[in-house]
């Protein structure tokens, strides 16, 4: 089948098409000739020059008035960037790439922050952010094809497109975050199809702070726990698992405090003053270990301080994720489950003699896989994400001898997009009806639900680049947490942490990502 292949020129007049709309509503416009980069006026005369040779540039419109440009100084092999004041250019030299440039070209992405793609002539390339005080910075590398000789990105669709001369048009998605994801159109498939799952219109929120990454590369870290002080919650904590590794301990800034090298563990959560002996209270977290399928317990102490308390078997084949809960009794239940679908409640408890123990009191199953869980206490429900089917809500008020019968409360499909992942409950006050917050992993997002029937969807939102402070935005989300605590300053409403599955500014191992409650009620208007 012969392949479909665009001439450069189609290119470059497609990559241009939205300035030269943009440019009748702007009484100036950018042209590049052989000495250099003019700002012209309607009728084409020159108001400044900024002198270069240069063949390959971009450009975008940078408000109602203004131009934004990138071109590749050829003397020099470096970007430069030009703005637009009035009737004047001013340029900047971007930094220097590490390999030699063959093309570029700008996108605006959602948030309206600009973005440089600079393709290196061996197929290895780079996409930057042109924002905050360094200027330009490397957000990603990128396989690209090799002796490409031109680029334009289609904004609203978030695609870039790249001819490789002799074989074809590459389109490249141009989110950062995410897997890299690219197709080749070919004769047969006029119409190109979306490389990626759809998103829909929600707002892009910004990250407040994030934490160290973690010490391994790849997919490490997975869900996060928050831990109150009972004093001064500015000096709360945060629980992070590194399933190839152990627990990880980080203050609200995002510091590491402590690392348990206590192998795979894979989720984790906690309660605080639960009633373990008269008179005794603590502080208790519990996680899943998957090279034991056993529960970890640990202790957290009124600094925040964690220590291992024990290891408890369970009869689990392949242990996965686990929430915990109090039962109607005081007591601490905790509810791992197992990739072949079985879902346990499990009652953990200590002896008079100070020893931990466990007891199975029911099971649920699933058709195929679980992960995340959250326990509403307040209406006695576990919700439950079965990873490519949706949400699942189990009444858990009743005896627990009998295992009531899981109701689907929202289906993959449509908004929530599998797998379902972290799943949390935000509620500000005892007696409110709360919302259940849950991460749509396909699509990189996270949907707001009401946590009482019907479960009406609220909407969701993305978590974006927060160029002033210099954190990159978060995708492939695994678990999550919300705490309606008053942490202080931004977090007066409340706290949600995220799992990030690609770490960028700069390219890392993954971390967590820090926002505030407060942001997402005022994006979505609730109440």
């Amino acid at each position: 089948m012969r392949l479909h292949t665009f001439a450069l020129a189609g290119l470059i007049a497609l990559g241009f098409m939205g300035a030269a709309q943009a440019a009748d509503l702007n009484p100036t416009r950018l042209q590049l000739d052989k000495k250099g980069l003019q700002l012209l006026d309607r009728q084409g005369r020159e108001l400044s020059r900024y002198a270069v040779r240069a063949k390959r540039w971009d450009q975008r419109a940078d408000g109602a008035q203004d131009h934004v440009a990138v071109l590749l100084d050829a003397d020099r092999g470096r970007p430069v960037l030009l703005r637009s004041e009035g009737q004047v250019l001013r340029a900047q030299d971007l930094p220097e790439p590490s390999f030699a440039v063959e093309a570029l070209c700008l996108h605006r992405d959602p948030q309206g922050l600009l973005q440089l793609f600079l393709l290196g002539e061996e197929g290895l390339s780079e996409q930057w952010l042109i924002a905050g005080p360094e200027g330009a910075r490397p957000l990603r590398r990128l396989a690209t094809a090799p002796g490409a000789k031109g680029c334009v990105v289609d904004d609203k669709q978030e695609l870039l497109h790249i001819d490789e001369p002799g074989l074809g048009l590459w389109e490249h998605s141009t989110r950062v975050e995410g897997k890299p994801q690219r197709q080749l159109l070919r004769a047969a498939s006029r119409k190109a199809k979306a490389p990626v799952s759809k998103t829909w219109d929600w707002p892009v929120l910004q990250p407040s702070g994030q934490t160290a990454p973690v010490a391994r590369f790849g997919d490490a870290a997975d869900d996060p726990a928050i831990w109150v002080h009972p004093s001064d919650a500015r000096l709360s904590r945060i629980l992070g698992t590194n399933k190839k590794q152990g627990l990880l301990v980080y203050n609200l800034q995002g510091e590491e405090r402590q690392l348990l090298e206590v192998g795979r563990i894979n989720n984790v959560d906690l309660r605080q003053g639960l009633q373990v002996a008269p008179g005794q209270s603590m502080d208790l977290a519990v996680a899943t270990q998957r090279d034991e399928n056993a529960l970890l317990l640990f202790g957290i102490d009124g600094q925040g301080q964690v220590s291992e308390l024990a290891r408890l078997p369970t009869d689990l084949k392949d242990i996965y994720g686990l929430c915990v809960g109090r039962s109607a009794e005081g007591e601490l239940d905790a509810y791992p489950n197992d990739k072949d679908g079985r879902v346990q409640q499990i009652r953990i408890t200590r002896s008079a003699e100070g020893r931990w123990q466990s007891r199975l009191l029911r099971q649920f199953q699933l058709a195929s896989q679980p992960e995340g869980c959250v326990v509403d206490e307040a209406n006695g429900r576990l919700f439950v994400g079965e990873e490519k089917r949706g949400i699942w809500q189990i009444d858990i008020g009743s005896s627990a001898g009998l295992a009531p019968k899981p109701q689907l409360i929202m289906p993959v499909g449509g908004a929530l997009v599998a797998d379902v992942e972290g799943l949390a409950i935000y509620r500000a006050r005892p007696g409110d009806a709360g919302y259940l917050l849950v991460s749509s992993q396909g699509n990189h997002s996270y949907l707001v639900l009401d946590a009482q029937p019907p479960y009406a969807l609220r909407g969701g939102f993305r978590i974006g680049i927060n160029a002033e402070l210099g954190i990159d935005g978060a995708s492939e989300t695994d678990g999550l947490e919300v705490s309606a605590a008053n942490f202080g300053g931004v977090y007066g409403q409340g706290l949600i942490v995220v799992q990030d599955g690609h770490k960028r500014l700069p390219d890392g191992p993954q971390n967590f990502k820090l926002l505030p409650w407060s942001e997402v009620a005022r994006a979505l208007k609730l109440p």
